[in-house]
């Protein structure tokens, strides 16, 4: 996990859960509220707004698992990833 990821606390913390978002984008905060709404625990990056060393490793993150690098992009267990504003795929893996 890169330093720079910042932990919101939930009463779910079943699953380790990773979001990679940018700050501008609508469907990032529309998944950074549904797992708040949930109550699911998560650590998220904007990665937008990092630079140098830090943002290629965000990126490369990011296109391990998502190969496309669109965001958002959900790590779950270090198992399973997804991608953009997925809800019926978040209940499946997170509650």
């Amino acid at each position: 996990m890169p330093p720079t990821m910042t932990t919101v606390p939930g009463t779910n913390n079943k699953h380790k859960v990773e979001l990679y978002a940018l700050s501008t984008c609508i469907w990032c905060r529309k998944t950074r509220q549904w797992l708040e709404d949930k109550g699911v625990g998560y650590d998220y990056i904007y990665v937008d707004l990092l630079s140098g060393a830090a943002r290629e490793e965000a990126l490369d993150v990011v296109s391990r698992w998502n190969p496309r690098a669109n965001f958002p992009t959900i790590v779950v267990d270090n198992k399973r990833c997804i991608w953009g504003y997925q809800p019926e795929q978040m209940q499946e893996a997170l509650l």
